[in-house]
């Protein structure tokens, strides 16, 4: 097993300042929640600060397409802090997943679709269900895919396409695509269905290359969501100490009631183990060592998938009667853990695959 450093380093900790301050000050909860009534108009402006203005949309592109030439392990500072603001952005979807199919073996149209995104001028998405994961094979898409992460937000949808020679990943615009929006539990990643001809695309990432490139994607969404979900469950706790530090019933502070001391405890402890498993994938994934980056990202997917909902769970709950409403943000939270939970695969598959990896 290599050294990965799971403590914020000097670069680190500017990067997590900076994200962190540009969240509080234009990603205010009142606003986000006003994607539950259908507004969605806080997505592009938070966009177009994240990846242009901050230059994060070409984190883990190389230099010689544009990008910044940084690791999953500064991707997962960023996606660790868009968890705690629970923040509407394509960041999980555009800049890591589709970047990093396409980082898998570009064309010369890849490459260009791949400078397009380190700008931020371009947004792509992987036309895969939400659920779709490394654990279970790939099924190539012929004409509709349900339950589309980031497509709604994309300018140009990936479509893994079965051809005689293996899977080739076709770059289809989105304006050419019927992208149909569906409730969703988490409308801060709201779903859609996608249905197109995938014949209409220009190939990005050929056979030869094209289903390492898909798995490389749904690996690094694994892993890096986890840094996302702790990210959640990090505002969860945090949030909920303070509340319990002021809440007073029975002329006593709430917090200082040895039970609720016992459960934030807990709490807090669950919340270091799962800092600890993310950023390990994060870095094995920097690293490059396939087995052990498959490694790492399934204990971190099966940890982080249950804590965040754990989490966000003890929040209502510890909260109380203002938990429960909608003008407090504890609900979505709830929601972002509770649709993370299943991204990218459940927890439980996650355990399973690793019980066949390794002796446990």
């Amino acid at each position: 097993m290599s050294d990965v450093e799971l403590l914020d380093n000097e670069l680190d900790a500017d990067l997590r300042a900076t994200i962190r301050s540009f969240l509080a000050e234009r990603c205010d909860p009142a606003d986000v929640v006003k994607a539950y009534d259908g507004d969605s108009s806080l997505t592009p402006v938070l966009w177009k600060g994240i990846a242009g203005e901050l230059g994060l949309a070409g984190l883990l592109i190389p230099e010689s397409y544009g990008g910044a030439g940084a690791s999953a392990r500064e991707a997962a500072v960023v996606l660790e802090e868009l968890g705690r603001s629970v923040a509407p952005v394509p960041f999980l979807t555009s800049a890591v997943v589709a970047t990093s199919v396409l980082l898998a073996g570009p064309t010369a149209a890849g490459a260009d679709l791949l400078a397009g995104l380190a700008s931020g001028e371009r947004t792509a998405a992987l036309v895969v269900p939400l659920t779709a994961t490394t654990v279970q094979p790939l099924e190539p898409v012929e004409t509709e895919v349900r339950s589309v992460a980031g497509a709604l937000e994309a300018d140009t949808l990936l479509v893994p396409v079965a051809t005689p020679d293996g899977v080739e990943v076709r770059a289809v615009p989105a304006d050419q695509a019927t992208i149909t929006p569906v409730s969703s539990l988490d409308m801060t990643r709201q779903l859609a269905d996608v249905t197109l001809d995938p014949a209409a695309g220009e190939v990005v990432v050929a056979a030869e290359h094209g289903a390492d490139g898909v798995r490389s994607g749904l690996l690094a969404g694994a892993a890096l969501m986890a840094s996302e979900q702790v990210g959640v469950a990090q505002w969860c706790l945090t949030t909920t100490v303070d509340y319990l530090k002021v809440r007073r019933q029975f002329g006593r502070i709430v917090g200082g009631y040895q039970a609720l001391k016992h459960r934030l405890a807990d709490l807090y402890t669950s919340v270091e183990g799962g800092g600890a498993a993310a950023r390990y994938a994060a870095g094995a994934l920097a690293l490059g060592d396939p087995e052990e980056a498959e490694i790492a990202t399934h204990v971190a997917a099966a940890y982080c998938g249950d804590l965040a909902v754990t989490a966000a769970e003890e929040a209502v709950q510890l909260h109380g009667g203002i938990g429960m409403t909608w003008e407090h943000p504890a609900h979505l939270y709830l929601k972002r853990a509770k649709a993370d939970q299943i991204a990218y695969g459940l927890p439980g598959l996650h355990r399973d695959r690793l019980g066949s990896l390794v002796d446990i």
